[in-house]
């Protein structure tokens, strides 16, 4: 003998929605050349407006800078023949060690090796100023 089924009602229905129920295949996301320089783009968009936010801002705050002196306040002196930096340290600063003062002198008006010539314009820093 042979038998023979008769699909039930739940079986028909099983049957019926088989197809939504089933389950995908898993698929892995695959970046394209172009999505990942999407991807660096917005991951490099907080650090691009950090940094011009930084620099925009710290150029103001150098400019007031405020430590007591207005551009164009400094005393200046000008250099004689045959005066050097030393010479000026000197008659500038007498109680001071001259080696500061010749470096802040140096410093400020951005000199390189020292070399002065006659009737340069020096200006001297506040802290050595005959004003303190």
């Amino acid at each position: 003998m042979t038998a023979i089924s008769f699909p039930t009602p739940v079986a028909r229905r099983r049957a019926r929605f088989a197809p939504q129920f089933a389950e995908s295949p898993r698929t892995r996301l695959r970046l394209t050349p172009r999505g990942r320089r999407v991807l660096a783009a917005i991951a490099a968009l907080p650090a691009a407006v950090a940094l011009s936010i930084a620099v925009i801002g710290g150029g103001a705050a150098l400019a007031s800078r405020d430590d007591g002196a207005v551009a164009g306040t400094f005393e200046t002196v000008t250099v004689d023949p045959g005066e050097s930096l030393w010479s000026i340290a000197q008659e500038v600063a007498p109680m001071a060690d001259p080696r500061d003062v010749v470096d802040a002198i140096s410093r400020l008006n951005a000199l390189d090796g020292g070399v002065l010539r006659a009737g340069q314009t020096l200006a001297i820093p506040l802290e050595y100023s005959a004003d303190q």
